[in-house]
């Protein structure tokens, strides 16, 4: 079996998907690549049990069949080497591989196809269509606040609630929540899924910079994603997500407004200075005036800043935890937001003031109980 491809071509389709491949996998196979030839179409397949993506290429060959190889020494293989066409001979007897370049030979150690795992089949009872910077931003807008927490297995993926008015994406870690809606996804039967933060990060990592259509098929048990040349094949997280609706305060009478960059920039200097364990920082907000301020008792580190602000409600002062709101902020796509809250020991609401008509944001966070510092 032989095929001629470019060697950089080679090495983009590879590392599309080379993610996917865990560090200390469940079994040796699955640090290879499978490569399936047939004729000019070959299919790379990358695979950790949970996740599988594969790609396709174009190469020239008129040969049929399929080998293992090792993907770490191939990448590294194919990185440094210029720009060229590469020939790959491989002996499907004893399974080992030669790559030909202008000036060199490189043998590699392949293995038996028929030991890669087989792609899960999904039986796509339901599906649906969506582009691909749709999903990008549902993705990139809830991802990074899913929880590291195995023990909690149904916060560690984004929960994907599919009706036929909107589809709505929620993420938790426990002390924050993010809930993003679009109303530019529907479908025609009401459904829900949690998908695992790893899978969601290499969909994200490989959605085109152009826009293009991604069909999203699901089985009781797999997600299916297809676009271009890639598809994803994922596990779902059979796990009941928590009931979030009832975690959203519906009453919040104090209404802050105020611009993001301003307030992150503030919230990044001030966190300097707040407890290394707690990230604690205090909001003290009264008329249109809005004091952050941070102490380390430990160190004897304070700080504190005012910034303008327009402000609707009686006076309060409440803790956060600096950390989560840097990164939510962060992550937030707007030049105005709205901050609304009705205790201090009660949730706190980040609305932005700007956004899309399709889209609905909210996010929310946990108070941290004040030290008595004042």
């Amino acid at each position: 079996m032989k095929f001629i491809v470019s060697s950089s071509e080679l090495l983009k389709h590879l590392a599309t998907i080379s993610g996917v491949i865990a560090n200390n996998p469940i079994v040796p196979i699955l640090e290879n690549f499978l490569l399936q030839l047939d004729e000019t179409n070959l299919t790379i397949t990358a695979s950790d049990m949970q996740t599988v993506m594969m790609t396709e290429a174009q190469v020239e060959s008129s040969d049929k069949g399929s080998i293992a190889v090792p993907a770490k020494l191939l990448m590294e293989t194919l990185r440094s080497l210029p720009e060229q066409p590469v020939t790959v001979n491989i002996d499907e007897e004893t399974f080992g591989t030669e790559l030909i370049t202008a000036n060199g030979r490189f043998k590699l150690a392949g293995e038996n196809p028929m030991d890669f795992p087989r792609a899960p089949e999904v039986n796509r009872n339901f599906s649906i269509e969506l582009d691909s910077n749709v999903l990008g931003a549902a993705i990139s807008n809830t991802i990074f606040a899913t929880s590291t927490d195995d023990l909690r297995p149904a916060m560690t993926g984004v929960f994907i609630q599919l009706d036929n008015d909107h589809t709505t994406f929620v993420a938790t870690d426990g002390h924050r929540l993010i809930r993003y809606r679009r109303e530019d996804v529907k479908a025609e039967n009401a459904t829900n899924m949690i998908l695992p933060r790893k899978a969601l990060t290499l969909l994200n990592s490989s959605l085109p910079s152009a826009v293009m259509p991604v069909k999203a098929e699901f089985s009781a048990s797999n997600a299916f994603f297809s676009f271009g040349n890639i598809k994803m094949i994922c596990r779902l997280i059979d796990e009941r997500f928590p009931d979030y609706e009832n975690v959203i305060p519906q009453n919040n009478p104090n209404k802050l407004k105020i611009g993001r960059a301003e307030l992150l920039s503030t919230l990044k200097r001030i966190s300097i200075y707040s407890n290394k364990t707690t990230h604690q920082i205090r909001l003290k907000v009264s008329g249109n005036a809005l004091e952050i301020s941070a102490e380390d008792l430990d160190y004897s580190n304070e700080a504190n800043e005012k910034l303008g602000c327009e402000y609707a409600g009686e006076d309060m002062e409440i803790g956060f935890n600096a950390k989560f709101l840097v990164e939510m902020l962060s992550n937030l796509n707007t030049d105005q937001l709205t901050l609304e809250m009705s205790q201090p020991n009660r949730a706190g609401l980040i609305i932005p003031d700007d956004k899309d008509e399709n889209e609905d944001m909210l996010m929310l966070v946990m108070p941290v109980m004040l030290n008595s510092y004042s």
